[in-house]
């Protein structure tokens, strides 16, 4: 089916941030966009206002009565149960049905891609690169994995521009359905173990989506990723970049003055002092560096790019600051790694050393609590204090013997405590605290406001 001869789009799992994006795209091309998910959420309640039909139960097959067969386009999400009435009911009576996947590789198929690709990092790298983009001549689209601030939106939209920025999921192999021209890789940690197995299967996944991207394109690597087994094809250019480590693009001299961050880089023979970017952390200040190589190589200008970092206000969820206070300091993010959670925790701790950190954490999945169990253990003992959730199960189903009180039975804390969604609030406030951050993936994110709100009504 030619993306163009489409009326309407129906989307199974309209909620989630990636296929929000894409539903967006598509309301934006004009076509009649609805969906399911299954419950209502920020997100929907945006698409709604948006004039998309948002519906949330499983009308089984009823749901054909709603959408003409022909010249209609279903795109679901891999979080959805095959099982699932709808999905069942639209592939039996053999609706042209894809998964999101597909569909982002359709459409950035149009385009000049920029795809980021990394088990942790590209949610805030691709935004970063899409602002930096949007500020030259050319603009850019771009369909990203979070909120960015400066938006307001996981997806930006410039009918005049042939490029766009795509960040590349490796959870189901998605990224495997991308043609990129030019391409980031942050990391690759193991994760989505429930997925590829072991390690090797998912470096096998990166190796395969490295070269995708087009030989005349460029492709950019964290400087610590064993590239010794790839098999990259002919031609394929690439970098390396990194701090503290042997890189082409080098990181150097990070640091914070007068409420500012700044590091330097080296590239060769050339180098670039004290660029300023405005998210904490070596982490952040590396994603940054990143978008820097790629850029500087492809001819934006550099005080384009300075400038775009300076103005960067980040994506929701990442280093997300809600009190800022003399006295108290709130801050969330969506670290769900162990390697996520130490850079989290250690960026808060150099930039806060004299303040006892309280962390309130939810495990997210059964599978990966499983798989590493004594990482996040030994991550989250980086806190002064800790209240542990239960583990948000998302797509799966409880493991035996794999709960959050095993974990926390793992950590070696004093001060370490069980709570609830429900009873966070009553917990956090028994006593004054100083600095708490909210970390997590799942729906961690509805304890936010009602701590903030707790904080900012009674203002200890």
């Amino acid at each position: 089916m030619n993306f163009k001869d489409i009326h309407s789009v129906y989307f199974i799992g309209i909620g989630g941030i990636g296929m929000s994006a894409i539903a967006r795209y598509f309301n934006s091309q004009g076509k009649h966009v609805s969906g399911y998910d299954k419950t209502e959420t920020t997100l929907t309640k945006k698409l709604v206002a948006e004039s998309v039909d948002v519906h949330y139960d499983d009308r089984g097959a009823k749901v054909l009565n709603e959408l003409p067969k022909s010249n209609t386009l279903v795109v679901y999400t891999p979080a959805i149960p095959a099982s699932m009435g709808e999905l069942m009911s639209l592939n039996s009576e053999g609706y042209y049905v894809i998964k999101r996947a597909r569909a982002l590789g359709i459409i950035s198929s149009e385009f000049e891609t920029y795809a980021v690709a990394g088990t942790h990092g590209k949610t805030t790298t691709s935004a970063i690169l899409a602002h930096v983009l949007y500020q030259t001549e050319e603009k850019c689209n771009a369909f990203i994995g979070g909120i960015t601030s400066n938006y307001n939106s996981n997806c930006i939209i410039e009918a005049e521009s042939k490029r766009v920025v795509v960040e590349a999921d490796e959870f189901d192999r998605s990224f495997l359905e991308l043609k990129p021209n030019y391409a980031i890789v942050t990391t690759m940690d193991s994760d989505h173990l429930d997925i590829y197995g072991d390690g090797a299967h998912l470096q096998k996944s990166f190796n395969d989506f490295i070269n995708l991207v087009n030989v005349n394109g460029h492709v950019w690597l964290q400087a610590d990723i064993e590239v010794s087994s790839f098999k990259l094809k002919e031609g394929l250019r690439f970098n390396t970049y990194g701090f503290g480590t042997v890189a082409d693009w080098k990181g150097e001299n990070l640091r914070y003055e007068n409420g500012y961050f700044y590091f330097d880089i080296v590239n060769g023979e050339d180098l670039y002092v004290a660029v300023e970017f405005g998210l904490p952390g070596q982490h952040n200040a590396e994603n940054a560096l990143a978008v820097f190589a790629l850029c500087m190589t492809n001819g934006v200008d550099e005080t384009v790019i300075r400038n775009a970092f300076k103005t960067f206000k980040g994506v929701k969820r990442r280093f997300d600051f809600h009190i800022r206070r003399d006295d108290l300091v709130v801050i969330d993010d969506y670290a769900h790694h162990p390697t996520e959670i130490t850079a989290f925790l250690s960026s808060i701790k150099t930039i806060y050393p004299d303040r006892k950190l309280t962390t309130v954490f939810q495990p997210h999945l059964y599978s990966r609590t499983r798989d590493f169990m004594d990482e996040f253990a030994k991550a989250l003992e980086l806190t002064d204090e800790l209240y542990l959730l239960d583990i948000y199960p998302a797509r799966e189903a409880p493991l035996p013997g794999i709960t959050s009180e095993k974990l926390l039975e793992k950590i070696n804390l004093e001060n370490k405590y069980m709570s609830t969604k429900l009873n966070i609030v009553n917990d956090l406030n028994k006593e004054k605290k100083e600095l708490v951050v909210i970390v997590g993936a799942g729906d961690i994110d509805t304890c936010i406001q009602p701590i903030v709100n707790s904080y900012q009504n009674n203002i200890k």
